[in-house]
């Protein structure tokens, strides 16, 4: 089992467990929009790491953008699974591509 799959699995089980013990089970029973917020603001601190030239920052940044999304995908009921399916799907196309071709479907601009 890899380091994320791991990760899953501890997430998923700290869901359950008493806030007053588990990080995890804190930020769930505060709800999605906390969850949200928190994967945001460990983003804004990932690109605030990466321009400040600090190495170890931005390692430690972007393992928290990475726990607070599998926080976010167990609280959804999105297993990693389905993630790396997507990612699986969209390997070896062009990400300019692959963006124009959501943009056709999406409506988005």
């Amino acid at each position: 089992m890899d380091t994320l799959s791991r990760l899953e699995t501890t997430i998923a089980e700290r869901r359950a467990a008493a806030p007053e013990s588990s990080y995890v089970a804190q930020l769930n029973a505060r709800g999605l929009p906390v969850i949200a917020r928190k994967l945001g603001e460990e983003a804004v601190e990932t690109v605030i790491a990466s321009l400040s030239g600090n190495r170890e920052e931005l390692i430690g940044e972007a393992a928290d953008v990475l726990f607070h999304l599998m926080v976010l995908l167990g609280a959804k009921d999105i297993p990693l699974a389905d993630v790396l399916a997507e990612l699986d799907r969209r390997e070896g196309t062009s990400g300019l591509a692959e963006k124009a071709a959501r943009k056709n479907t999406s409506g988005d601009a």
